[in-house]
């Protein structure tokens, strides 16, 4: 089937979008997913619609907007146009095209529901993510829920695997979910910081060192300084036997 034409912009008046001309000298070459680049202008265009100094974006918002979805509804992608959502926020947040925030509400009596917030990377972005953490910004005061409050949360995993990894693609996307699915959050950390240390950049290392901790148990004494382990040896305990053979210098 031939796609659809686009029938041209319409004679009248339109409202222009102001986009930054970093976007394109400096981002817009960095950005190899199409789900990413249509969620990175879409923010843009919706932040242009907001008025007043708290400018920012809904993740609940956005899972809803049928415009958006509607364009992620990408030919030859197997992803659901949500699941690509999914995966588009969590590369722009990786990249630091939008700042994350989490304000942990109370649902019930024990329960607790979480809404993602986002902000554009810009210089009142930033101020304003830090007056929100902060609780100095008086307009929060009018949009938070009264028993809301603000979750601090650990590096995202995908932060963690761009920056000492590589590049993020949709299948190591759902390979780093899993992880976060069957392992504490702080396991995921430090078998990051010994594949760094090691100089074992893969996730397939990470995820060894992971099933080890698992099969084999987790010895917290390790962390410990012993007069009679090196630091050779202590480094040795966390490497899977597959990468036993690997000299570590």
């Amino acid at each position: 089937m031939q796609p659809k034409g686009f029938v041209g912009f319409p004679d009248a008046k339109m409202k222009a979008v102001k986009i930054p001309d970093f976007f394109f000298t400096d981002l817009l070459p960095m950005i190899d997913d199409l789900a990413e680049l249509k969620l990175t202008l879409h923010c843009f265009w919706l932040l242009n619609e907001q008025e007043g100094q708290l400018k920012y974006l809904r993740g609940v918002d956005l899972r809803s907007d049928e415009t958006l979805l509607r364009s992620l509804n990408l030919d030859n992608d197997l992803r659901t146009p949500q699941q690509a959502l999914a995966d588009a926020l969590e590369r722009a947040t990786a990249r630091g095209t939008l700042l994350k925030l989490e304000i942990e509400t109370r649902v019930g009596e024990n329960e607790t529901a979480v809404e993602d917030w986002y902000f554009i990377n810009t210089v009142k972005g930033r101020q304003t993510l830090a007056l929100v953490r902060q609780g100095r910004l008086e307009e929060l005061r009018h949009v938070l829920p009264d028993e809301a409050r603000l979750k601090v949360e650990r590096p995202n995993i995908f932060i963690m695997y761009e920056q000492n990894i590589g590049l993020l693609t949709p299948l190591i996307a759902d390979q780093l979910r899993d992880l976060e699915k069957s392992y504490p959050p702080d396991w995921i950390d430090e078998a990051f910081t010994i594949a760094v240390a090691n100089n074992k950049r893969s996730l397939r290392y990470i995820q060894a060192i992971l099933k080890r901790w698992e099969t084999e148990g987790k010895d917290e004494r390790t962390h410990e300084t012993s007069g009679r382990d090196t630091p050779e040896d202590r480094r040795r305990k966390y490497i899977p036997d597959e990468y036993s053979d690997v000299i570590i210098g």
